[in-house]
């Protein structure tokens, strides 16, 4: 039995390199300052993986931005639009990569990020690879085998992680009409023979192709392409070590495919799906060697150490030791880095967890044990003691706390939601009613101007903030700062010119944390950051027990707001859905219980705002569609509880009180219905990199309510002219009516700086007057 490990956190254990990135785009260090930084990542994760027990290290799972974007880079897939950048004497490569993640706009240029995707059904973006027909690659970038060569001079015999050929194309997206993007496969290949090649040359033993795609629904074509791939792999590197990962779902129908497969290693992920492993067990080949994905790398839970051992045991009655590997169930970059650096957590609940570093631990606990044999026979016969069995004992004590935990368990929550009722889900009136008796209240412009929510969050305000968290400010003091701030930027959204304004949530940290420290049942950490995309990283609550809120959250500077302006605030929420997807969720309950517990707490602040005369509110629901399950088969049970749950959070207030909801990076074409049915009387979407291509799916559908197609990008730092922002306007004109359409960025601004964010919004006021222009001569 071996153990491994499928990728790393690569953020550092306090953000070094986002800290690196930021001050690298900043101007602050140099390039090799900043290679300098990732290199000290890199061997730092190496050495903790190897002390730690793990047999085969990963590397290649390292990053300066994404793991897609490395790959696009590594075979040439690099759009026209960036060639310019690379000419420019002052730019390097890494400028090249960072152009296609964020932008450029420098020297005379002005080039538009690449698109950003949600990675399957995680808060994770990744950068879109853009494929046309007959689209060339070549080897680009050393990445791959440098970063193994740097591993072995280091002393460390590394496993390179690949993103799998078969992945890579389906993760992409075809820019022209006439082929599909797996079609591509004759061209790619030879360009990962290169990589293979210049592995081999400095002694790789094991490569691991992520293979994603392998869980989700497949064509015919696409299970073709798995099997052309992997038996022309196996025909020309016969005695290479090959290792397909799979994870985030079971095989299921793809079982066959995936075990029929020459290659060495199977990984399959039995945190999500541990019922697979009897059937794989039936069906495996018995030279294939079997990858058991037992300790969760995505959640932050203990793992429970008896349940793991089942499973491996299983798998031992049938898979000769050797052929065996014990591992995490997905690569640990969704799981913070270290939970020993939580200092200030509460003593019980900090029992219940584990993090990246603790789950190494785990991985080569689970090994030496299941080699024990039958552990608690063991334990019984008190025969031998061990520290083994020891962490045995300490692990398995550790659930059943957890389990019988008071902490855990309200009985007025779960009765509060038992006597919920139908008509609990639904608005009083129609849309169209509701429009009539908004527009009369609000008598708004056509094309309203709005933002998403958020504003800058400098340097200062984040000073000021932490400053009155360790109590080196007063209340008082820390109050009258956020209002000043909260004022400023009120005068200059009026100043711009703007329709509905927003208080800029100076006061808030983020837009999940801030309200899982105002509601009961919640967790937090100091250090438990994971990578969202880029250099930008969150710090997801904790979800350990049932949820309610026993007081207002954002009343108060919501109505401060309002009372410095006669233009409309809005009230500005997060929905029950992306607060339950962007935590660690509690796995000891349906995920539909702890969300329509959430949609509660949010129903009463919704209730709450409209009694304070906030007559718009917006509730975001940004992650509705990475909720879904990676299998359509899911689909249907997962949307009827996810959108129930947004109408439970915003269905209690007149008709007169306007409801919006914010998505972002989502394809909407195959849910469209049920986006319609959250029945928000205005939605705002991200559009802006996908230039207006996902208001498709709103036109063919004939959207009946309001919709904000976002205008401009705020992941990147460029600034839009009104030129390109009326151009959009008029593509969304071609499709929506002008009566529905509002006008705003794709999303909150909290990450932008100020020069950049005042420019870009008076940019887009004045598309929008523009577009007001065009409709009167019309």
């Amino acid at each position: 039995m071996q153990t491994h490990n499928l990728g790393y956190p690569r953020i550092g254990s306090q953000r070094e390199l986002k800290k690196s990135c930021e001050n690298y785009w900043a101007g602050k260090i140099t390039r090799q300052e900043l290679f300098h930084k990732g290199n000290e990542i890199k061997l730092a994760n190496w050495t903790l993986q190897k002390e730690s027990g793990i047999d085969l290290i990963p590397s290649n799972d390292f990053s300066y931005y994404d793991q897609v974007l490395d790959m696009a880079f590594s075979v040439g897939v690099i759009p026209e639009r960036y060639h310019s950048v690379i000419f420019d004497k002052n730019n390097s490569e890494i400028d090249l990569y960072f152009a296609m993640a964020r932008g450029y706009q420098a020297n005379g240029l002005d080039i538009k990020a690449m698109e950003m995707t949600k990675w399957f059904d995680t808060n994770y973006h990744y950068i879109v690879p853009e494929f046309k027909k007959n689209q060339e690659f070549k080897l680009f970038s050393s990445k791959i085998v440098q970063e193994f060569a740097e591993a072995k001079l280091a002393g460390f015999k590394t496993k390179p992680v690949i993103l799998g050929p078969v992945s890579f194309l389906l993760l992409g997206k075809e820019k022209e009409e006439g082929f599909e993007r797996i079609d591509l496969l004759r061209n790619l290949l030879p360009v990962y023979f290169q990589i293979i090649d210049k592995l081999i040359e400095h002694g790789v033993e094991w490569i691991q192709f992520d293979e994603p795609f392998l869980a989700m629904d497949l064509s015919a074509k696409e299970k073709e392409a798995f099997q052309s791939v992997y038996s022309q792999i196996r025909k020309r590197y016969p005695h290479l070590k090959t290792m397909v990962a799979s994870y985030f779902g079971g095989l299921l129908d793809n079982l066959s495919i995936a075990t029929s497969l020459p290659i060495c290693c199977l990984h399959v992920d039995l945190v999500r799906c541990p019922d697979q492993l009897e059937d794989l067990l039936v069906n495996k080949p018995a030279n294939l060697s079997i990858s058991l994905g037992v300790v969760d790398g995505r959640n932050i839970w203990k793992n429970d150490y008896k349940k793991s051992l089942t499973l491996i045991q299983k798998a031992l009655e049938k898979v000769d030791s050797e052929k065996l590997f014990i591992a995490p169930s997905c690569s640990m970059l969704h799981s913070p880095c270290d939970l020993d650096s939580e200092v200030k957590l509460d003593e019980g609940i900090k029992s219940w967890l584990s993090f990246a570093k603790q789950k190494l631990a785990e991985v080569a606990d689970l090994k030496q044990l299941a080699e024990l044999g039958d552990v608690e026979r063991l334990i019984g016969e008190g025969a031998i003691q061990s520290e083994l069995l020891s962490a045995y004992q300490e692990n398995q004590k550790a659930v059943s706390d957890r389990a019988s935990s008071g902490l855990i368990h309200k009985s007025e929550v779960k009765e509060r939601l038992g006597n919920v009722k139908e008509s609990d889900f639904e608005r009083t009136s129609v849309f169209q009613d509701r429009k009539t008796k908004q527009s009369e209240l609000l008598k708004l412009p056509l094309y309203p101007t709005t933002t998403i929510g958020s504003f800058p969050q400098t340097k200062d305000i984040r000073k000021v903030r932490a400053d009155f968290k360790n109590g080196r400010i007063s209340e008082q003091e820390y109050e009258q700062f956020i209002k000043d701030e909260t004022e400023r930027t009120i005068r200059i959204q009026e100043e711009i010119g703007l329709d509905v304004l927003v208080h800029g949530e100076f006061e808030r940290n983020d837009m999940v944390e801030y309200f899982g420290e105002r509601l009961h049942g919640f967790a937090f950490t100091q250090f438990g950051w994971v990578q969202s995309y880029g250099s930008r990283c969150v710090k997801p609550p904790i979800i350990y027990g049932d949820v309610y809120r026993s007081e207002p959250m954002t009343v108060f500077w919501s109505k401060f707001a309002q009372s410095l302006t006669k233009k409309f605030v809005k009230g500005m929420l997060t929905g029950p859905v992306t607060i339950l997807q962007w935590s660690f969720v509690r796995d000891d309950q349906p995920r539909s219980i702890t969300c329509n517990q959430i949609a509660l707490a949010i129903r009463d602040e919704v209730i709450d705002l409209e009694k304070g005369d906030i007559r718009i509110i917006q509730i975001d629901e940004p992650a509705l569609r990475e909720g879904l399950p990676i299998r359509k088969k899911d689909w249907e049970e997962y949307l009827g509880w996810a959108i129930n749950a947004f109408k439970l959070s915003a269905s209690g207030v007149d008709d007169n009180t306007q409801i919006h909801t914010h998505m972002c990076y989502s394809e909407f074409n195959d849910i469209i219905g049920h986006i319609a049915n959250l029945d928000a009387d205005v939605i705002t979407i991200e559009c802006s990199r996908s230039q207006m291509e996902l208001l498709d799916a709103f036109a063919d559908f004939k959207y009946p309510n309001e919709i904000g197609p976002g205008v401009y990008d705020i992941h990147a730092p460029r600034v839009p002219s009104s030129t390109e922002i009326i151009e959009l306007l008029q593509k969304a004109t071609d499709v929506i009516p002008a009566e529905q359409i509002w006008v705003n960025p794709d999303c909150g601004l909290k990450t932008r700086q100020w020069e950049e964010t005042h420019k870009s919004l008076v940019e887009m006021v004045l598309a929008a007057k523009a577009m007001r222009e065009i409709k009167v001569f019309a």
